[in-house]
């Protein structure tokens, strides 16, 4: 490996930048067809990682009930490509109103896994802009799960062993999901994976702690963003179980591996629904990465997004039992 890669790989993003308002984040946004974000882009990942750029990707649509759903799968490729040994429905954030299928936190972890033997199906969904609300970015998913299942074997497993995970508002998105699946009675997925999610609908949190974080990482989100970004995404369903998890029972759904990042103020939501759902019965795994913030998985050339990265692969490798 060459010392360009090394440095590459050991990239520290630049200082994190305060948030704009969400009001102002929304105007930006909407003029715009997508907007992929601020983390490296798909050559900047293989330029980094260059054995990745054997993974076999292929973009993909998928008919939903709303139009055509941008879908990627990433399978093992090259000579020396190892088996496929499990599947991922994979779903990326960004606040329900930016993110493609670019970003590293879809792109870069479809090639992770895939480099390891775990094929992904990545969804995009309609963002929440020009009028766009909940259920229409959970529909969407909701048919990308739908389409994997169908064609499992182009991921190469069956459809019940399939997982299902995503970050930030993209596990919002799947853990809405797999409520809605369960209560239909429909196929759960063999596991969870909630990356740094948010699950309540609003801020949740002792004011000591979101203070403190708020103080030491200016990116970090304050209430009135996430109030508005809850509100813009589910409008009169703020209730809706299918929209936020927390609002509902977790009981019935399957093993789940819930990582937080300990600067992250998103990080009680997703302690306090692990924690109600542990009592629900669920087999709840709950891991924090220590220093890191929001966002990781955007971040694939950073000592954090290896390392989260790399224990999702873990959890799926080893069949979601959460003792890799």
């Amino acid at each position: 490996m060459t010392d360009a890669t090394d440095a590459a790989r050991d990239t520290l993003p630049a200082d994190p930048q305060p948030l704009m308002g969400f009001a102002d984040l929304v105007a930006m946004l909407e003029p715009l067809d997508e907007f992929r974000g601020d983390g490296p882009s798909p050559q900047e990942v293989v330029a980094a990682f260059p054995e990745w750029a054997a993974v076999d990707v292929e973009d993909v649509t998928v008919d939903g009930p709303h139009g055509r759903v941008p879908a990627r799968l990433y399978r093992p490729g090259g000579a020396d490509a190892a088996p496929v040994r499990a599947a991922c429905v994979w779903v990326h954030g960004g606040a329900f109103v930016m993110g493609t299928l670019d970003m590293a936190e879809s792109h870069a972890v479809g090639l992770a896994l895939a480099h390891r033997g775990v094929a992904v199906l990545a969804l995009d969904y309609r963002k929440a802009l020009r009028g766009v609300r909940h259920p229409v970015p959970l529909d969407d998913v909701a048919a990308g799960w739908a389409w994997a299942r169908a064609h499992a074997d182009r991921l190469g497993v069956a459809a019940d062993d399939l997982h299902l995970g995503g970050a930030s508002a993209g596990g919002a998105l799947v853990a809405g999901l797999t409520l809605r699946l369960r209560d239909r009675g429909e196929p759960l997925p063999r596991s969870l994976v909630l990356a740094y999610t948010a699950v309540h609908p609003g801020p949740v949190g002792p004011s000591e702690e979101l203070a403190r974080i708020r103080r030491e990482t200016a990116d970090a989100f304050g209430d009135d963003f996430m109030d508005a970004c809850c509100a813009n995404y589910a409008g009169a369903a703020i209730g809706d179980p299918y929209a936020f998890a927390a609002n509902g029972d977790a009981t019935g759904l399957p093993p789940t591996l819930v990582l937080t990042c300990e600067q992250d103020v998103l990080r009680f939501s997703a302690e306090e629904w692990a924690r109600d759902a542990t009592a629900a019965g669920v087999d709840v795994v709950l891991e924090d990465l220590p220093g890191a913030r929001h966002g990781v998985l955007d971040q694939p050339t950073t000592a954090h997004g290896r390392t989260m990265t790399t224990r999702i692969g873990d959890w799926l490798l080893t069949g979601a039992d959460g003792r890799a």
